[in-house]
């Protein structure tokens, strides 16, 4: 399920860096997952009122802070594939418990 999700963020990613001329190199994925952590950083302190809402609604700062989650999410799935990490033997071991396979159709 985690590779499945993985190699389908990829085709996302791969037409996003191809359209804007990004060149993804090994210390890119790590970068990114450096600036989305900000992301989502700045995002929780903005629905927290640590920051500056910068007009933002509540609703906002909340879908913002969902954006920045899967954001993240994304480019950890971006890391562990472009590093052959099979992360979910790796949440077995290190979680000791087995992730959940997709529902079979």
């Amino acid at each position: 399920m985690l590779r499945r999700l993985a190699d389908q963020f990829e085709i996302s990613s791969a037409a996003h860096v191809a359209a804007n001329g990004i060149e993804r190199d090994a210390d890119w994925f790590l970068l990114k997952l450096q600036e989305e952590m900000g992301e989502l950083t700045q995002a929780w302190n903005r629905l927290t009122g640590r920051g500056r809402a910068k007009g933002r609604s509540p609703e906002e700062m909340r879908r913002d802070l969902a954006d920045e989650t899967a954001d993240l999410l994304g480019h950890l799935l971006l890391f562990a594939r472009s590093n052959d990490i099979d992360l979910a033997a790796a949440i077995e071991r290190k979680w000791l418990f087995q992730p959940a396979e997709a529902p079979k159709s």
